[in-house]
C-alpha cells in the first residue's frame, strides 16, 4: 500500500510541476510581449519627438509646405565633434549634406507643394552655399528664402537659390566678398621661447602656417585665389538674381545692406516677416501655407 501511495505521490509532484512550469511559462510570456510592445511604441515616438518649436512635424497630415532652417556657420558637412552623446548637433551651424538632403526628400513628398527657407547666418563655406544654392535652383518645387537677422556671405550665395527672398527691414543683406585672412602667431611664439622648423617638401607646401610670416609670394598666390572665388561669387549673384555683373561688381565690397537698401539694389524680392511668407506661399499654392520643419 505504501508503495501506490508513493507512486501516487510521485505522479501528483510531476502533473504539479508541470503546471508550475506551464504557469510560469506564460507569466514570463505575458509579460514579455507587454514589455516589448512598450519597448517598441516608446523608441518609435522618440524618433518623432525632435522637432522644431517653430512649426509643424512632418508627420502633420495638414502640412503642405517642407521647412528648412539655415542657420549659424554654412558648413559642407557636420564632422564629430559637432554632436554631442545623443547626437544632437551642438554648434551654431548648418551643413550642406543635411539642406540638400531635406530639399531632395522634399521632391519625393506628393503633399509638400514648397519649400520655405528661413536664413539667419553671416556666412561661411563658399563650396556649402554654392551646393545649397544648387539644390534650390534645381528644387522642381518653389523655394522661397527669408533672412531673418542676417543672410550674408554664404549664406546669401545659398539664398540666390531661392525663387524669391524675403528680408525684414532690419536684416543685414548681402555681404559679397571673399576673406582667407588669419591670425600670426610668430611674435607670440618668440614671447613663449617656440621656434617653428619647417620640414616641408616644397616651396609653397606650408603657406599660411600662422607659425611663421607670410611671404610675398605666398601673399600674391592667396590673392590670386581670393580674386578667382570673388569673381565667381558675383558671377553667380548676377546670373541668379539676374543683375548687370557690373552693377553686382559695385555691390560687391564686402560691405552688407540692411532691407530696404537690399530690395532697392535687387538683392531680394519683398519686404516681410514670417506671416508676410506665409501668405506669400498660401498665394503661390492655391492652399493655406502650413509649414513643418525640419531642422
Amino acid at each position: 500500500m505504501w508503495q501506490k501511495f508513493s507512486q501516487i505521490l510521485k505522479s501528483s509532484v510531476g502533473v504539479i510541476s508541470i503546471i508550475i512550469v506551464l504557469v510560469l511559462w506564460s507569466t514570463i510570456l505575458y509579460f514579455g510581449i507587454s514589455f516589448g510592445k512598450e519597448f517598441f511604441f516608446s523608441v518609435t515616438n522618440n524618433n518623432y519627438a525632435d522637432v522644431s518649436d517653430t512649426g509643424t512635424s512632418f508627420e502633420n497630415e495638414d502640412c503642405n509646405v517642407y521647412g528648412i532652417n539655415l542657420h549659424g556657420n554654412v558648413v559642407t558637412y557636420n564632422s564629430n565633434d559637432a554632436y554631442n552623446d545623443q547626437d544632437k548637433i551642438i554648434l551654431d551651424q548648418t551643413s550642406a549634406d543635411e539642406v540638400v538632403w531635406y530639399v531632395k526628400e522634399a521632391q519625393s513628398k506628393d503633399n509638400i507643394k514648397a519649400i520655405a527657407v528661413e536664413i539667419d547666418s553671416y556666412g561661411g563655406s563658399g563650396e556649402a552655399g554654392e551646393e545649397m544654392m544648387r539644390a534650390f535652383k534645381e528644387s522642381k518645387k518653389p523655394v522661397v528664402a527669408f533672412i531673418r537677422s542676417a543672410g550674408l556671405s554664404a549664406a546669401y550665395l545659398a539664398a540666390t537659390g531661392a525663387e524669391t527672398i524675403f528680408a525684414s527691414n532690419f536684416s543685414d543683406v548681402g555681404s559679397i566678398g571673399i576673406t582667407m585672412s588669419y591670425l600670426q602667431n610668430t611674435e607670440k611664439n618668440k614671447k613663449d621661447g617656440l621656434t617653428f622648423i619647417d620640414l616641408s617638401s616644397g616651396k609653397y607646401k606650408d603657406s599660411g602656417n600662422p607659425d611663421r610670416p607670410l611671404t610675398s609670394e605666398e601673399k600674391q598666390i592667396f590673392m590670386r585665389d581670393v580674386k578667382i572665388a570673388y569673381e565667381y561669387f558675383v558671377k553667380l549673384v548676377a546670373q541668379n538674381r539676374n543683375l548687370d555683373i557690373e552693377k553686382v561688381k559695385k555691390l560687391a565690397d564686402g560691405s552688407s545692406v540692411m532691407g530696404e537698401q537690399a530690395l532697392k539694389d535687387g538683392l531680394i524680392d519683398k519686404i516681410g516677416l514670417l506671416p508676410d511668407v506665409e501668405n506669400f506661399l498660401t498665394e503661390k499654392i492655391g492652399a493655406e501655407a502650413k509649414i513643418c520643419w525640419q531642422n
